[in-house]
This record gives C-alpha cells, structure tokens and sequence, in this order.
C-alpha cells in the first residue's frame, strides 16, 4: 500500500502536533505517494517504526491511501498524445525502478570514478553530486569517456540493464 501526506497531516507536522511523536514524524516525510508502506517500513525500521505507528497516522487523517495506478493503452509508453503532454516515465526491461536503479549504480559510478584519482575529480563531485537516477544516467558517457567503456559494463548494466 502507498500513502501520501494529507493536508491534515502537513498542517499537524508543520505545527508540530503532539499526535505525531519524533519517530512518526521520521517517517510521516518520507510518504510520498511513491514509496510504499513496506519501502518505508524498512527504511525507518532503525527508529523503531511499526505498522502500528503508520496506522496511527492514517487513523488521525494524517496519510491518505493513494490508489495504484494502471496504464492504460493511451498512456503507455511509446504512445502519443494529442496534447502532447509530458514525457513517459522511464521503464526498464527488468522492472526495477529508477530509485533501485540508482541505489544500485551509485556505488559503482562512485567506485569507478574515485580509481582515476585527482584526474578524476571533478566528474567524482559530479557523480557524488547526482540526486537521481536522471543525473546519473547523464554521466554515464562522461564516465565512459574518462574510465573506458569495458570498465563501465557494470554500471552500464545497473543503470539500463
């Protein structure tokens, strides 16, 4: 299940409601309608968080269920639009998602980059600066270019593979 903040709970965060403990409040900003309840779950199991803690929120009114979403033929991708619109999210062959994409190529983008030493470094800040699978990906040639592109197999593979 995937929650998302409601406008009762972004009014109790941001007065700093008592219903909402310091814990809660870790993993009520990390809702997002994208991440799913168990993503969540894993991610503060640290702090403690339960399924308890998150049914609390979504008792108070604080989450809001969000619905999956299914494709349908008009907005699959490849499909045009007679709006135009925007562009098609990124879908892989393997089905991960670009979240897990990056998580996987990061190390190794970071790896590779780091070997070339003070040649390197400024396409390392680059790389340690990429916030998302898009930047990543958009350094991928630019870490080809400096490394080779036999060396690059694996992140290559993380990113599009």
């Amino acid at each position: 299940m995937k929650y998302a903040k409601s406008e009762v709970g972004q009014q109790a965060f941001k007065a700093r409601s008592a219903l909402l403990s310091a814990r809660q409040r870790s993993a009520f900003i990390l809702f997002d309608g994208v991440k799913s309840n168990e993503q969540v779950l894993a991610a503060t199991g640290g702090l403690g968080i339960t399924q308890d803690d998150i049914d609390h929120m979504v008792q108070q009114g604080f989450l809001s269920a969000v619905p999956d979403v299914v494709m349908s033929s008009a907005s699959a991708p490849g499909a045009t639009s007679i709006g135009g619109g925007a562009e098609p999210p990124f879908v892989s062959v393997s089905g991960r998602s670009p979240q897990e994409r990056y998580r996987d190529a990061m190390p190794i983008a970071t790896k590779l980059t780091a070997g070339l030493g003070l040649r390197g470094f400024r396409l390392n800040l680059a790389v340690e600066g990429a916030s998302g699978f898009d930047d990543l990906l958009a350094l991928l040639p630019k870490i080809q270019d400096a490394v080779g592109v036999k060396p690059c197999v694996a992140l290559e593979q993380a990113l599009k593979g």
